[in-house]
């Protein structure tokens, strides 16, 4: 395993490029500790799968460098790194059997038979395809192809990291949540280095020890899947984060309070005046619908039962705003939202900004 530090890396697929939007990637610095379990998620368009290939070595950046426990290898090929990348669809071997497919990779380097044998009856067990060990990949179904590919990256226990790219898309349902708690208690045996990309915030928030955020080729937040939730650093995290996302509404910081849609709300700790865009996030989850005049007056255009809990969807001051509701609790016929202390987060120009106190 190794720790990864990407140094100011900035690529872009235009060989002369002029501005920032000519770049793919607009400068990420970012360290992935020795032994994590990470998830780059962001929407697609956003530069996960080129920075993915940058770390893998299928790609050398335009700016900044590649480094493995300090070692610079911006300019090594990817065999030269010693890792695994699981890519979105099956890479595999249809004249092979499974077990010759998992097999590959170590006679490669040359692992005693012994080991070999040992690894693959591991991994054949781990991804339940004992049974069609000998089966040519050939008559196989698309998901169980993907998790023979997902067994080749797998069954190596000498990789730097093991990088998957959006590995369960073929996969259905029922499977991909199994296959995401396999790989994860493997990263819990093992300790791999793992970089798991995805577009889907499920398989991020289930899978990393940590979530690294992309937004127009830009990291804009890593944290854990608590700290996405509780406190995004950017407007697009509160956004994509969740379900339905943060609620986003311009603000006015005035006396101490949050101006919005002309009703003054308290904020906990002080913040000094802000020029520009000013707005308040808060998350659905924690906006309480009661018949209270100390609320803000919405009007309601629709509720969405979904089981636990409902969704009713709103309008403040014309601005969009959503209220979970949880199951067995009444909505008020004219109802009016009141802001659960201290959840409301202040943001400047779509960033964050603490309270000095």
């Amino acid at each position: 395993m190794a720790r990864i530090n990407l140094d100011h890396i900035a690529h872009s697929y235009n060989p002369d490029p002029k501005s920032e939007a000519d770049f793919a990637l607009r400068e990420v610095h970012q360290t992935w500790e020795d032994g994590s379990a990470y998830a780059l998620l962001g929407p697609s368009g956003c530069g996960k799968t080129t920075l993915l290939n940058i770390i893998s070595g299928l790609m050398t950046p335009s700016h900044g460098q590649v480094l493995f426990d300090g070692r610079d290898v911006t300019s090594l090929a990817t065999e030269a790194r010693n890792i695994a990348q699981v890519f979105q669809f099956p890479v595999i071997y249809d004249t092979m059997t499974v077990r010759e497919n998992l097999a590959f990779p170590l006679r490669n380097r040359r692992v005693p038979e012994a080991d070999i044998k040992k690894r693959v009856a591991e991994t054949l067990e781990m991804l339940d395809l004992t049974a069609k060990a000998d089966r040519k990949a050939r008559g196989l179904t698309a998901d169980e192809k993907q998790k023979i590919s997902l067994g080749r990256g797998l069954v190596r226990s000498d990789v730097n990291a093991i990088l998957f790219d959006e590995p369960l898309t073929v996969i259905d349902p029922h499977m991909k949540w199994v296959l995401r708690s396999q790989l994860k208690q493997l990263h819990r045996r093992f300790g791999f280095t793992m970089v798991y990309v995805t577009h889907d915030q499920t398989e991020a928030l289930t899978f990393a020890d940590k979530v690294v955020v992309m937004y127009g080729g830009e990291v804009v937040q890593v944290g854990t899947p608590e700290e996405l939730f509780e406190k995004p650093r950017h407007t697009f995290v509160g956004y994509f984060i969740g379900s339905p996302g943060m609620n986003v509404l311009p603000c006015a910081l005035e006396d101490g309070g949050a101006v919005i849609a002309g009703h003054r709300l308290p904020l906990e700790g002080r913040y000094r005046p802000l020029p520009g865009k000013v707005e308040a996030g808060i998350r659905p989850e924690f906006v309480l619908l009661t018949d209270d005049a100390s609320g803000l007056p919405i009007q309601v255009r629709s509720v969405l039962d979904v089981g636990r809990y409902r969704v009713v969807r709103g309008t403040l001051g014309g601005h969009d705003l959503n209220a979970v509701v949880p199951e067995g609790m009444p909505i008020p016929a004219e109802p009016r939202a009141l802001f659960e202390p201290g959840k409301l987060n202040i943001y400047h120009n779509s960033h964050l900004v603490e309270a000095e106190g």
